[in-house]
């Protein structure tokens, strides 16, 4: 894959600004300790750690486990508060003002010497219902965060989106950590207050997809079916379209888990990813956007599932037929 290039700029300050003073306090109270290696997360699960000085310290992570230092994806666990947050009220209060629906959230490290690689985060921006912003805690001139080619070195305080989906890397020549508090949200329309009018000017409305909300899922036994799906639209990180070419099969089912409190789709006898509903019998990927989803059309006898992929109001679909699965008796 190569960058996809939407026509905002590349950076924007949002709006608020933070106390210095206040970041800092409850920085002390977390920074006492080796913070772990950053880790990667991709289509796959969890991959390399950072092979340079770049270390986390997660504030939130699939299922709120303190030692989970990647960004997450698509899978079976939810984003949680770790421990850690509860020691950092500040840092709290400032993730409660964020007018957006939270996914992870990390302290991102940036030893001194330390060079990162260039590259670009698959998937991540407004086409595909997610951002990742910046909050600056501490840094030093020798600090700098590079995309495309343009060197920013955001200050303490201050507040930050950057659009990572282009090639970017980041560096610190200088002697002291470049620490900032990363936010990764889903994105909604009162996420947009955050943004700067001029920016917004540059924004299309095509270019942006928002989150709908969990709706309650009355009669989930309705939705539990069997199907064959390609097996690409497991890969969160696949190529815009690839689900639609000619490609190997996967059996999938969709079932409750064990507590009976939501749906599972299982792939090839394996659990997979937790489903989570927006509506009409649709669902998201537990920990991801509707950059891709599924929708079961129950359609008494003969069922079938529409899979979709979006980028922005862009739409790709495929209609798949579907057997129902009906629950052994107890």
């Amino acid at each position: 894959m190569e960058p996809i290039v939407c026509g905002h700029p590349a950076a924007a300050r949002l709006l608020p600004s933070f106390d210095v003073a206040r970041l800092l306090e409850d920085l002390d109270r977390l920074d006492d300790h080796q913070w772990a290696l950053q880790q990667t997360f991709t289509s796959a699960g969890l991959a390399e750690r950072a092979p340079y000085d770049w270390r986390a310290l997660p504030l939130r992570s699939p299922t709120g486990r303190p030692e989970r230092t990647d960004p997450g994806g698509a899978g079976l666990d939810e984003f949680a508060d770790t421990p850690w947050l509860a020691q950092a009220p500040y840092f709290a209060e400032i993730l409660a003002s964020i007018p957006a629906p939270l996914r992870c959230v990390r302290l991102l490290a940036l030893g001194p010497g330390a060079v990162g690689e260039v590259h670009f985060d698959t998937k991540v921006g407004f086409p595909w219902g997610n951002l990742r912003l910046h909050v600056p805690i501490t840094t030093n001139p020798g600090a700098a965060l590079i995309i495309e080619g343009v060197e920013h070195r955001w200050q303490p305080g201050t507040f930050w989106f950057g659009d990572f989906g282009r090639w970017h890397q980041v560096l610190n020549t200088g002697q002291d950590k470049r620490i900032h508090m990363i936010v990764d949200t889903l994105i909604t329309p009162e996420t947009l207050s955050l943004f700067p009018p001029d920016f917004l000017d540059t924004l299309s409305a095509d270019e942006v997809l928002y989150a709908r909300p969990a709706v309650p899922l009355e009669d989930p036994e309705r939705y539990h079916c069997a199907f064959e799906i390609p097996a690409s639209f497991a890969d969160w990180e696949e190529a815009e379209g690839q689900f639609l070419l000619p490609q190997p099969k996967l059996a999938a089912t969709i079932e409750s888990d064990a507590d009976g409190n939501r749906l599972v789709l299982t792939l090839d006898g394996e659990p997979t990813f937790g489903l989570v509903h927006v509506g009409e019998g649709e669902f998201r990927f537990t920990g991801w956007t509707e950059e891709r989803t599924l929708q079961v059309v129950p359609g008494g006898a003969a069922p079938a599932v529409v899979l979709r992929t979006r980028r922005g109001t862009a739409e790709r679909r495929l209609e798949i037929p579907a057997t129902r699965r009906i629950p052994s008796a107890a």
